[in-house]
Order: structure tokens, then C-alpha cells, then sequence
């Protein structure tokens, strides 16, 4: 995933925040790279609604 690029969100499959259960369908784009508990690097995604919330690269479908 590279910053700028869009994409949509998958599924969920780790964390049971309902703020990112209901982004499941929904088109964002990738605005910044996090650090997460060692296991690796999640992707912070921006919506058109002015919210932001980070995934799990395999949890998102990149679009060119």
C-alpha cells in the first residue's frame, strides 16, 4: 500500500472497534503508515466523512 493510493475496506479481523466495523465497504485512502504491537505495520486510511481509522494491509483491497 502506498500513501495516496485508494482503497476499500474489506473486512475486519482482529479488533472489534465498532468504528471499524463500519467502515467495512467504504473507499479511503491511505494517508499514513502505524506501528503495531510488533506483529507488523498497519495502514491509516482517511474517509470522505473527515474520519480516519488504521488496518491491516490484508484487511483492505487496493484500487489503481
Amino acid at each position: 500500500m502506498k500513501i495516496g493510493q485508494k482503497v476499500r475496506v474489506a473486512r475486519i479481523l482482529d479488533r472489534l472497534s465498532g468504528d471499524a466495523s463500519d467502515k467495512v465497504g467504504q473507499m479511503g485512502v491511505v494517508k499514513d503508515y502505524k506501528m503495531t504491537d510488533g506483529s507488523g505495520v498497519g495502514v491509516v486510511v482517511a474517509f470522505n466523512d473527515n474520519s480516519s481509522s488504521w488496518f491491516f494491509e490484508d484487511e483492505l483491497e487496493g484500487r489503481r
